[in-house]
């Protein structure tokens, strides 16, 4: 009997290490390659940056555009743009103008 008692203390305490290390070993793989994991949260870093990329781009669109259109405005007309654009709406060439015609996308 004696035996039996010390088999089953050695057997119920190398289950609760081992119990015990699934449970770590659940939880570390679950920070590593979990949805909140590391690998996420160093996807979501480079889609942050990627991101942040593209904002600055269409930010430096934007001002292009708002400095075009600020040209455009009534109280103060940019005659070179003005005359573009008439060009533009009225398909006018000066005989001194170079045309180049490409391939539309």
């Amino acid at each position: 009997m004696v035996t039996r008692r010390r088999l089953r203390a050695i057997l119920n305490t190398l289950a609760l290490y081992v119990m015990a290390g699934l449970l770590i070993g659940y939880f570390g793989i679950n920070a590593f390659s979990g949805q909140h994991g590391l690998r996420a949260q160093q996807a979501m870093e480079t889609q942050a940056a990627e991101l942040a990329e593209e904002l600055a781009t269409v930010k430096a669109e934007r001002a292009r555009w708002d400095r075009r259109v600020a040209l455009l405005k009534p109280d103060r007309i940019d005659p070179d743009m003005l005359e573009e654009r008439a060009r533009i709406t009225l398909e006018y060439g000066n005989p001194n103008d170079v045309t180049l015609l490409l391939k539309p996308n």
